[in-house]
């Protein structure tokens, strides 16, 4: 009988589907800047997983600019695959600060949700 493997993965932190599009600036083999359309598929505090038309060398740095709010962060791209001709980068963001994707991770405290909601809704 054949044993079985299951691996658990661990995260540092949890992921959310978030499906926005956005522009990643990075630089092609010949050092110049360009732009181009992704996809953000999933995203955590800590990093994402993006499908875009054109792939980064694994350790490069991108920026990664969010369409709907023109907010942008640096990444490092740390996985890289071809998908159904597209291909999936496994990105760290460099400097979290506060939620660049904007969305409530399920790992996040009651107080840090709390808080959001008192800005959203101010007690009157």
């Amino acid at each position: 009988m054949a044993a079985s493997c299951t691996m658990i993965e661990r995260r540092r932190a949890s992921r959310v589907r978030v499906g926005a599009p956005l522009t990643i600036i990075h630089e092609n083999p010949e050092g110049e800047v360009m732009h181009s359309s992704a996809f953000a598929v999933e995203a955590s505090r800590c990093g994402a997983r993006l499908r875009a038309p054109v792939s980064s060398p694994i350790g490069s740095r991108i920026r990664v600019v969010i369409d709907a709010t023109q907010e942008s962060r640096e990444f490092r791209v740390i996985r890289a695959s071809e998908r159904d001709g597209m291909f999936e980068l496994g990105v760290e963001i460099l400097y979290p600060g506060r939620n660049f994707w904007d969305v409530r991770f399920p790992d996040e405290s009651f107080e840090y949700a709390e808080a959001d909601l008192a800005h959203e809704f101010p007690r009157v």
